[in-house]
């Protein structure tokens, strides 16, 4: 198992590139402006009700979570942020008191009628209840109810069985303000990491009730949080604006990077002291075509790129940075990604859902016939390494020796397990059936955009090497995800980018999740049991084995194809400084400084 105190220093490397010297500050003129292209829209900006990662990208710097991690720090520290100080814990980690700092404002908006309207720790008691809420239908609520907020979840069942609106005035033991800057939580369990879920701004950032109630059904156009930014405008699945918030708290730099941390260690000499966020705003452009994205970098209309994989071999030819964007100042970083893509299944779906050997032969047949090989070589040019299991390289759980069927490329096994469960080719039009006669055809949700139709591809191909038919339907991103969450989508690829801990990973099986985050609708009594154990367990052998032990039992039932975890280089533009995309923490755009005299002199 790696170890995080050193996985910076195994996985991640910055190539060593030539510098240019930088112009004097940014413009008077307030062009301090950080652009960032977008892979996929979003779907919106209301903590309780996003469930994707650039929605929860926006959210993340609008809003604020009690804590959050070093900016530059690895392995992760935690530190407060609208917080006084670190929690107090008690009672074997079920008992988390926090103390507010004061003097912290929400965001000026129409909502509160002119006042200024100050955070305090009812803000994180309403933000938290409203998940709870049937009417609010949260993807975080599944993750929440495990974390076991006594009492809470009592006000649900209430207003479910008596259809009724949910009491959000009356207390509950586990959730309480103590006082206007006090807040405490009780659990049932201990949560020995509870801490990493008050460290996430994007969905446990404060919201104030105001705020929801004078928006209502438009409450995801509205953010208003008390964070760095706010939203200034939004064209949906095209383009989002958000600026400086000018009642923003001072909040000064500061960081702890690693000794051999260079690029950090410049930074936090620079800024040290210097009041955040360090530019005047963020614009975001959805660019799904990894073209698109491409030329924007290379124009000079993106501050950043991650590079798209068919670009990879023009951009950092064997890994080190093409001699024309090194002359032109250009920065880059390749690392491997805490993520994971996968495929699911809908084990509800009468074809490929169900615990019955047939249906499991049929979805392991069709994970054995799926080529990765292919799937890394020439889908992702090489930027990618096979994963075994949810647990990603630099997360805990993660062992690198461990081996399982996910990894497998075998379609000669895979079509003995067809044919000896019944699903064989009956009428000799080279097609299979299944066991009762009838078609035998897979359906898979997909998107537009170039990588999409390549990986598709690689489907068509791998099963029609076995004999399987799969369709393909096409929608935007949020459309599918929308369907994927009513349990409308037989199957459907997804990728995850988690934080330090690799339980996360695993809450895509979870039975409890189902609906939110289990998309596959997996229920299986002894998986659940082992994450809930996981949950409870302090960090250390039991519990590292109990992730082994799940990914054994989602390889053997197979609701989840595991594809890759992605290796991705990452180009920064040369009037920017400050800024990578942050692992296992969304909240990095404050950090980031643009010089826009020398971004118009250097844009192309």
């Amino acid at each position: 198992m790696i170890d995080r105190r050193t996985w910076s220093a195994a996985l991640l490397g910055t190539l060593a590139l030539p510098t240019i010297a930088r112009a004097a500050g940014a413009d008077a003129g307030g062009a301090n402006i950080l652009r960032v292209p977008f892979e996929s829209a979003e779907t919106g900006f209301d903590p309780a009700q996003i469930s994707d990662l650039y929605s929860a990208r926006v959210t993340a710097h609008i809003f604020e979570a009690l804590y959050r991690y070093d900016w530059l720090a690895m392995p992760v520290k935690v530190r407060p942020l609208t917080a006084a100080a670190l929690p107090e814990i008690g009672d074997d980690f079920r008992v988390w008191t926090v103390r507010l700092q004061p003097g912290i404002f929400f965001a000026d908006d129409p909502a509160f009628k002119g006042r200024r309207r100050e955070l305090v720790a009812e803000d994180y008691v309403y933000a938290i209840k409203r998940m709870f809420d049937p009417a609010t239908t949260s993807p975080s609520l599944s993750s929440l109810e495990e974390e076991g907020i006594v009492g809470v979840d009592a006000l649900r069942e209430a207003a479910l069985r008596d259809r009724r609106p949910f009491d959000y005035d009356t207390p509950v033991e586990g959730l309480r303000a103590l006082d206007r800057y006090s807040l405490r939580l009780r659990l049932r369990e201990p949560r020995p990491r509870f801490v990493a879920t008050l460290c996430n701004s994007s969905i446990m950032g404060a919201v104030a009730r105001e705020v929801v109630e004078h928006y209502g059904d438009e409450i995801m156009a509205h953010p208003v949080g008390t964070g760095p930014y706010r939203l200034k405008s939004w064209r949906r699945s095209s383009r989002i604006e958000l600026d400086r918030n000018p009642g923003f708290r001072e909040m000064l730099y500061d960081a702890e990077p690693a000794a051999d941390d260079v690029q950090g260690q410049a930074w936090l000499a620079r800024f040290r002291g210097r009041r955040l966020p360090l530019n005047d705003g963020v614009e975001i452009a959805v660019l799904e075509e990894g073209q698109a994205r491409w030329l924007s970098f290379l124009n000079g209309q993106v501050d950043f790129v991650r590079v798209p994989p068919e670009f990879t071999n023009y951009a950092a030819p064997g890994g080190t940075l093409a001699p024309n964007l090194a002359r032109r100042g250009i920065l880059a970083r390749k690392y491997v990604n805490p993520d994971f893509t996968m495929s699911w299944f809908n084990m509800e779906d009468p074809v490929v859902g169900g615990y019955t050997p047939d249906k499991v032969a049929l979805r392991r047949a069709v994970g054995l016939a799926y080529n990765i090989d292919r799937e890394i070589r020439i889908v992702r040019r090489g930027s990618a390494i096979a994963a075994q299991a949810p647990m990603p390289p630099g997360t805990y759980g993660y062992d690198g020796a461990f081996r399982t069927e996910q990894s497998e490329y075998d379609p000669a096994r895979a079509k003995a397990l067809l044919d000896l469960f019944g699903y064989v080719d009956r009428n000799g039009d080279g097609w299979r059936e299944q066991p009762d006669g009838s078609p035998l055809v897979l359906h898979m949700a997909t998107q537009t955009s170039a990588i999409e139709r390549q990986l598709d591809e690689n489907w068509q191909k791998s099963l029609a090497a076995i004999g399987v038919r799969m369709v393909f339907l096409t929608a935007q991103w949020p459309e599918n995800l929308k369907a994927a969450r009513a349990g409308r989508l037989q199957m459907w690829d997804l990728g995850s980018t988690l934080g330090e801990d690799a339980q996360a990973g695993f809450e895509y099986m979870y039975g409890p999740s189902i609906g939110s985050g289990n998309l596959a609708r997996f229920r299986l009594p002894a998986f659940d049991a082992i994450y809930r154990r996981m949950l409870v367990l302090p960090d250390g052998p039991e519990r590292a084995a109990l992730f082994l032990e799940a990914a054994k039992l989602v390889s053997a039932y197979m609701p989840y194809k595991m594809h890759v975890h992605r290796v991705y280089t990452d180009l920064t533009q040369p009037w920017v400084t400050g800024w990578r995309q942050g692992l296992f923490r969304n909240e990095s755009w404050q950090f980031a400084e643009v010089d826009a005299a020398l971004r118009a002199r250097l844009a192309v």
